[in-house]
């Protein structure tokens, strides 16, 4: 086998997806900390604030205790390199984890046991589901007080619309807590609250009747184990790794991401069935890791990672051959050849130069203004790879200058943010006014608070009341001419000079959509 196919085969690249709140940031850093890629965990407090989980490092993250934008890491384990994509749980953030999304080759789902399946948690699985992706499971916070568990893989199966099969099994919960079965790996997991950090090590038993498990938990927790595995015996299907893979039937797990319980059992059954880097979809063809040529490409661009240094960052998925750095390869929108002196890859906010990367990796590249998300970069093939589209905003807001002697700061904040997919910029066609328009409200304060720390410019907001943002296309040069001239007050230029009609109403976008038979209104930018 060679050296490449090797690399390939040892690579795991995942997100980590839920609803804001579930602990999705507590798990990445706990499987940080048994990667041995941390030593020791930010200990997420109470009121929110964070004293700073090691994946969210922008300071407005720390601030409101969110992720907003997406974080890369990696590490070894057991002899596999495993990338880590931690998204933003906040729906304000959707669109930067569906890009993420067109990155990865599996998710691990994270639900809250109190919560159970929430409303962006749907939205994100049902993105994984269009694609195939394989999702494991990972119901989180079992030693707080929460639902059934027999609920909770109900409510899995229906509103989420899984295959499922439980892989770990709670013996109590919230105060009664005791520990997890591991049916993956035939042992039990027993939960002292002794020390939040240090957990006992697994004891190996033999099955759920071993007679040692009434010892450890007493004979009504165990009779009651025993029970309910039988239970799901008879309920769930037996978990097939390559079903899985397939994106067919999805393991569950259970634990404590805060209290370090039940990470490591995922983390074990995770490096041993999660799938290895997967072909993708060009214009044409589909691309696998192991051909000699190498492709990739841009699913994010974060400005300013270090506020010290005003560096751009766009971040690189590699699909298929070897990344090498000082290596020329073509830039294909803007039919240029670059190389990158100094390549990052990424420990949570490390940072450390790469001289070679393989499939499955994400590298960060130095960024002078050149790229925009969904480019394209091989060593010589016209590729185009497929499904890294923006969705129409729901948000307007005209953008105004707060201090006139910073407007040319203010204009290159507002470019480079946008760049990085956190907002689309419209510029109105009849008075050259800039729209913001965003997916949630709370990407206005995120550009107010990054423009003014990053860039030193002040801006205000006035909202400019529009239903729907609609790219425009047509093959019928006089109609849309007379669509321009009926709605030229409507009408408006994306960055990219698209034309855009930013409708008013849903009843004027189906009156125009009626009326104007020859035009197509598109609802995301990829048509």
């Amino acid at each position: 086998m060679s050296r490449v196919k090797e690399e390939i085969a040892r690579r795991r690249t995942f997100g980590i997806v839920s609803h804001p709140d579930a602990g999705k940031t507590t798990l990445t850093e706990k499987l940080l900390l048994f990667g041995g890629a941390i030593q020791e965990a930010g200990a997420v407090k109470n009121n929110k604030i964070k004293k700073t989980a090691t994946s969210d490092f922008m300071e407005i993250e720390r601030q409101r205790g969110i992720s907003v934008a997406t974080s890369v890491m990696g590490f070894e384990y057991r002899g596999k390199k495993i990338n880590i994509l931690d998204t933003p749980g906040h729906q304000d953030f959707a669109e930067d984890t569906y890009r993420t999304l067109t990155a990865v080759d599996s998710v691990i789902v994270v639900i809250d046991v109190a919560k159970g399946v929430e409303a962006q948690t749907e939205k994100l699985v049902e993105v994984c589901r269009m694609r195939n992706t394989p999702i494991i499971v990972f119901i989180n916070k079992l030693d707080r007080e929460g639902r059934d568990a027999f609920d909770l893989l109900d409510e899995v199966e229906t509103k989420l619309g899984l295959k499922i099969s439980p892989l770990s099994w709670p013996i109590g919960m919230g105060q009664d807590f005791q520990g997890v079965y591991n049916m993956w790996e035939s042992n039990l997991k027993l939960f002292t609250e002794v020390s939040k950090v240090k957990i006992a090590d697994a004891i190996a038993i033999k099955d759920v009747n071993d007679p040692q498990i009434n010892k450890l938990v007493g004979d009504k927790a165990a009779e009651t184990l025993r029970e309910e595995v039988e239970l799901l015996d008879g309920v769930y299907d037996d978990f097939d790794p390559e079903n899985y893979r397939k994106g067919e039937i999805s393991p569950v797990f259970f634990g404590s991401a805060l209290n370090n319980f039940g990470v490591e059992e995922l983390l074990n059954c995770f490096v041993e069935i999660a799938p290895p880097p997967q072909p993708k979809d060009a214009d044409g063809r589909l691309v696998r890791p192991e051909e000699n040529l190498f492709s990739g490409f841009i699913f994010k661009i974060h400005a300013n990672m270090d506020p010290k240094h005003r560096d751009r960052l766009a971040f690189m998925k590699i699909v298929s051959g070897v990344f090498e750095r000082n290596t020329n390869y073509i830039h294909h929108r803007i039919g240029k050849n670059i190389k990158f002196s100094s390549p990052t890859a990424f420990m949570a906010s490390k940072k450390s130069i790469v001289d070679t990367a393989y499939p499955g990796d994400i590298v960060g590249l130095h960024d002078t203004g050149s790229f925009r998300i969904g480019d394209t970069l091989t060593s010589g093939e016209v590729l185009e790879f497929k499904g890294i589209p923006s969705f129409s905003p729901e948000h307007f807001r005209f953008v105004n200058n707060a201090d006139p002697l910073k407007a040319k700061q203010l204009n290159k904040g507002v470019d480079q943010l946008m760049d990085e997919g956190v907002a689309q910029l419209f510029t109105l066609e009849s008075n050259q006014r800039k729209i913001i328009g965003t997916v949630g409200a709370l990407q206005y304060e995120v550009i107010q608070y990054r423009l003014e720390h990053e860039y030193g410019a002040k801006c205000s907001y006035e909202n400019y009341s529009a239903y729907k943002a609609c790219w425009i296309e047509s093959h019928d040069a006089a109609q849309l001419e007379e669509f321009s001239k009926l709605k030229y007050r409507y009408l408006a230029r994306d960055k990219f000079n698209r034309l855009v009609f930013l409708a008013d109403s849903s009843f004027s976008l189906s009156m125009a959509q009626q009326k104007f038979d020859k035009i197509k209104f598109h609802f995301k930018s990829e048509f």
